[in-house]
């Protein structure tokens, strides 16, 4: 009995602490919810995918301002990656790389825990922006 409560705490900690899972994208200008993006582990890196748009102009776009290098061009965003090679370095994730859909623009970023929610910065040179992504229910 004594080993299971130890062993209950460090479980539920090690959750607390995971970026594994649905968050949603956060418009920073009206605060209403983008989409959700659905992270989760492959290979020892970690991915997000975009499995739900809250866009009423257009319900299944494709992402037409990619790079046409980018094998994400005129792709279906719903379903596409756009969190690519995450590595996890302490509490962050870094040296991976972020699409933006509708700008069609790939950025270096980092994510980390705060509080509740998850912090993601894209670089771009020496600026950054970072967002707030919420826990999808």
């Amino acid at each position: 009995m004594k080993m299971i409560l130890p062993l209950m705490l460090v479980a539920i900690v090690g959750q607390a602490q995971s970026i594994v899972g649905k968050w949603k994208t956060i418009d920073e200008n009206t605060g209403e919810a983008k989409s959700v993006v659905d992270i989760f582990e492959r290979g020892g890196k970690f991915y997000g995918k975009i499995v739900r748009l809250f866009s009423e102009s257009d319900p299944d776009p494709v992402c037409d301002k990619c790079d046409e290098e980018d094998p994400r061009f005129r792709k279906k965003i719903i379903g596409m990656e756009i969190l690519l090679d995450l590595e996890r370095h302490g509490e962050e994730f870094s040296e991976g790389t972020v699409l933006d859909p509708e700008e069609g623009k790939v950025y270096r970023c980092k994510l980390w825990l705060e509080g509740k929610d998850l912090k993601i910065r894209g670089y771009w040179g020496p600026f950054y922006r970072t967002q707030t992504w919420v826990k999808a229910s």
